[in-house]
């Protein structure tokens, strides 16, 4: 179904009245963009003045000396434009912060071992964020250059360099929280940032969003990977949502139990957020939140984009989710992972869903599983895999097969 959105005649505002500058003029463009936003779904709207975030420089080029970035290396790149968008235009006066709100994670009360379900964070499940919010948000600017064609806008949801979080809080949207999300009090924090960048002079905020983690510790404590740091900080290579999504390659061996079923991204740190209590209980359960391993694991390339072609799912890729799927089946402890498993191992094309399935074979005892791995210790040409399964035999604990034991020397 295509959405057709029709501006409201309100938001009409003299243009001789905006071109001098009138205090009143502005404070009603405020006023209709703000019910244009809310109109196309938008819970909270806010402006600010484009300044150099200079009060963010220290922090940030810290962050990227401490190698926190990871593979994420677009983060490294114009880290001026970050600080400062005029950089990439000189006309740009203010920004149009806006948050677009996503129904709060309510999966089915199942137990996912027995039932082997994986957890897919709540922002990844319907169409893309970035194209839904994207497109509401330029209909927003859309109308600004509609009233004034000597406006500016340059619209961002995710994408850019730009420190999304720092201008939704300079516009009051929200404050960070100690789980680095911004939070609102009303609205929480399942939403995503769209910033409208203009040449339009807004008022800014007089005073910040007060801070109200107050002193919660929730999400410090039921990070499973110790992610989060008490200076309200991510390291994000602790983070499952990036080791799930962004980390391209083998997941430390260390952190895969941490992962649970969690196969893309995670939404442990809101979930136990109190600001987050009426949104979830307000939340419709939604069995999609815990797909089928079983069934993922048998997805190729084709029903892989018949799946989650339009998703977000889609940044993980097939063997980016695959490799997670395989983590969560070696943390189930369920038998009924070994043949899945099995089958990965011996006819999967993608080496690193291959190694991170010889991983969780080598979680179980018995003979079922080391039969299954001394198979592809056999059979195996890709030396990653290899050594992964190696690691895999030595670390099971079942009776071993004295003819067939290798030397283990793992690190």
């Amino acid at each position: 179904m295509v959405e057709v959105y029709r501006r409201p005649r309100s938001l009409v505002v003299p243009v001789h009245a905006l071109l001098h500058g009138s205090i009143k003029a502005m404070a009603q463009l405020e006023q209709n963009l703000t019910l244009w936003a809310q109109q196309l779904g938008f819970v909270l709207v806010g402006f600010c003045r484009i300044q150099r975030l200079d009060n963010r420089e220290d922090f940030f080029k810290q962050w990227l000396a401490e190698g926190r970035a990871g593979e994420m290396t677009w983060l490294e790149r114009e880290p001026e434009r970050r600080l400062d968008p005029r950089i990439l235009d000189a006309r740009l006066r203010s920004v149009i912060s806006l948050a677009y709100p996503y129904p709060a994670p309510r999966p089915p009360l199942i137990d996912w071992p027995s039932e082997l379900r994986g957890r897919i964070a709540a922002y990844a499940l319907g169409p893309d964020y970035h194209d839904v919010v994207l497109r509401k948000a330029r209909l927003i600017a859309d109308t600004l250059t509609a009233e004034m064609p000597e406006a500016v806008t340059r619209v961002y949801v995710d994408t850019g360099p730009v420190f999304e979080r720092e201008w939704a809080a300079a516009a009051r949207l929200g404050w960070f929280g100690r789980n680095t999300n911004l939070i609102n009090r009303y609205h929480g924090s399942y939403f995503f940032l769209a910033e409208i960048l203009t040449n339009i002079e807004f008022d800014a905020p007089s005073e910040p969003y007060r801070e109200h983690c107050g002193s919660c510790r929730n999400c410090l404590q039921r990070c499973p990977t110790k992610a989060l740091a008490n200076d309200f900080k991510i390291e994000p290579r602790l983070c499952i949502s990036y080791l799930t999504i962004e980390h391209r390659g083998p997941i430390p061996i260390k952190l895969r139990p941490q992962l649970g079923n969690w196969i893309f991204g995670c939404d442990i740190c809101q979930e136990v957020c109190p600001w987050n209590n009426d949104a979830t209980k307000a939340a419709a359960v939604n069995p999609d939140l815990a797909p089928s391993l079983a069934e993922l694991m048998k997805l190729d390339d084709h029903l892989f984009r018949q799946r989650f072609g339009k998703t977000a799912v889609t940044r993980t890729k097939r063997r980016g989710l695959l490799r997670n799927a395989a983590v969560a089946l070696g943390n189930s402890g369920n038998p009924a992972a070994i043949p899945l498993l099995k089958y990965t191992l011996e006819h999967e094309p993608e080496p690193l869903v291959r190694a991170h399935a010889a991983w969780a074979v080598g979680q179980f005892e018995g003979r079922i599983a080391r039969e299954a791995l001394f198979w592809a210790r056999a059979h195996e040409p890709d030396p990653m895999v290899k050594a992964e399964i190696e690691a895999a035999i030595c670390s099971q604990s079942a009776a071993k097969v004295p003819s067939a034991t290798p030397s283990c020397t793992t690190t």
